[in-house]
């Protein structure tokens, strides 16, 4: 009796003695909790150190040593600028040490911005190169990345053109490019204008002489995605006009063999668009008999300064009344999507910009825990060709300007593998001058948004998001995806 209570009398006096050893601990470790907070507020360093050390108790992600320099090709290019508040966004919640720096479209400053960023200890290099294609621009960058034996992510503008595919991206195993597949917007927005003339084509035709004549704004010379552009958003169109017995489109002005207009600062610009629009309009008019018809740009801002050109003149201003030429974009900003709510602007090819930094926010994260930069990928769009570089889709955004009838697609997404939802066939009637004779289809689903006060118990009609895959490659969007019309999938 006497050994068990001499046995439980120990016992209890070495658990307090564990306890008291805890208590002491935990007391040692708040008042270093508090002394570096103290010391911290003279010293940015320790205080980031000091609160990352307290994450790791509680066992999140150290991020403590991350400092990421953004290097953007300029700050004034609009969908840049989204990309650029959807990346600062997503840079604050992982709550890394970041820094911002505009090249303002000169190559030679970008790169004197990269010497300061890592000799002031920038330990991850985010480029969104300002010479877009050139290996040799790009080369140099990876070189002082390699160098300083840091990771470096490119975003947005190719790094390499078709023919050095992998030459950059594989000479440096710390670095990754996200961005688009260059020639994919092209061809979306060909098959659109294809489409969209055909159907339109008497209506287009301001002159009656049985052709279109049509402007083309490029964005860069040089530019990889800009010469995709400006290449397949003519000959798809064309591909499907004369599919349909109708002639090809024409450029109007028989005197420039280049088939286009280029901004030659580079900056896709609306500034740029607008004023050969108006040199254009002053020569190539109805008076004169040879109206330009229909307007392709490289992106939205290019578009928009078409478009502020064209209400100069009394054209396309949304009211029903004058005359509208159709202009189509790329990017789908929301000023271009206003343009189009507007009846100002036929349709855009939506280039996302929060995916893109939600990517690149993930492959951060990768390089601030010294993970492998392209560790956990598998679930993005990887070049068949190039390992590390990822394809962000484009997907279309043509809204409510004709009257058509979607053709429901027989893919379920979310793939539930469980039931295949009701198909409610749907036709809308849209206000001159864009009603055409026949049904209008654009190859992709998108979503008819409509006041609440126009539901009715009988029309509230909910059926998941389906789509089908087409030919060029794009993937069933998520259902934040931005899509005002519905549409159908041969």
């Amino acid at each position: 009796m006497k050994k068990k209570l001499v046995a439980a009398f120990l016992c209890a006096a070495m658990t307090a003695t564990m306890f008291a050893g805890c208590g002491d601990n935990g007391a040692d470790n708040a008042q270093d909790s508090n002394s570096n907070s103290t010391d911290d507020a003279n010293n940015a360093v320790n205080d980031t150190s000091a609160a990352d050390d307290g994450a790791d108790s509680a066992g999140a992600t150290d991020l403590s040593d991350a400092d990421v320099a953004v290097f953007y090709y300029t700050f004034s290019d609009t969908y840049i600028a989204s990309v650029r508040t959807a990346l600062d966004s997503k840079l604050d919640s992982l709550g890394v040490k970041y820094q911002d720096y505009d090249a303002n479209s000169n190559q030679t400053t970008q790169n004197e911005q990269i010497d300061t960023a890592i000799q002031t200890g920038a330990n991850l290099l985010i480029v969104n190169i300002v010479t877009s294609g050139s290996v040799d621009a790009s080369q140099q960058i990876v070189d002082k990345a390699n160098a300083a034996g840091i990771p470096v992510i490119f975003f947005n503008r190719a790094v390499e053109g078709e023919n050095d595919e992998g030459k950059v991206l594989g000479s440096y195993d710390k670095c990754a490019f996200v961005g688009t597949d260059a020639p994919e917007a092209g061809h979306m927005q060909g098959q659109m204008v294809g489409e969209y003339v055909v159907d339109n084509f008497e209506s287009i035709d301001l002159n009656g002489d049985g052709k279109i004549s049509y402007a083309m704004f490029m964005g860069q010379l040089g530019n990889v995605e800009a010469i995709a552009r400006t290449q397949y958003g003519v000959e798809d169109a064309n591909k499907v006009i004369t599919e349909a017995g109708k002639p090809e489109l024409e450029f109007f002005d028989s005197s420039n063999p280049d088939k286009y207009q280029v901004d030659q600062d580079g900056n896709w610009s609306a500034t740029a668009a607008n004023n050969y629009m108006n040199t254009n309009l002053s020569q190539f008019n109805e008076n004169s008999n040879n109206m330009i018809e229909l307007v392709i740009c490289n992106n939205d801002g290019m578009a928009e300064g078409v478009i502020s050109a064209l209400n100069d003149k009394g054209y396309n201003l949304g009211d029903g009344n004058s005359k509208t030429i159709p202009v189509f974009g790329v990017d789908a900003t929301d000023a271009a999507k206003q343009l189009i709510k507007d009846g100002k602007m036929v349709g855009t090819i939506k280039q996302d910009a929060e995916g893109m930094a939600d990517c690149i926010a993930f492959l951060t994260e990768n390089c601030a825990t010294g993970k492998d930069v392209m560790d956990g990928t598998d679930s993005y769009n990887i070049s068949e060709n190039v390992s590390n570089k990822i394809f962000i889709p484009f997907s279309n955004a043509c809204f409510e300007l004709a009257k058509f009838t979607s053709f429901p697609s027989r893919k379920i997404c979310p793939a539930s593998l469980l039931y295949i939802p009701n198909r409610h066939f749907i036709s809308v009637d849209f206000p001159a001058p864009f009603s055409p004779i026949n049904a209008w289809t654009v190859p992709l689903l998108t979503v008819r948004e409509t006041l609440s006060n126009a539901f009715t118990p009988g029309n509230s009609l909910h059926i998941p998001v389906i789509c089908n895959r087409t030919s060029c490659s794009i993937i069933c969007p998520p259902i934040s995806c931005y899509a005002l019309s519905t549409i159908r999938i041969a």
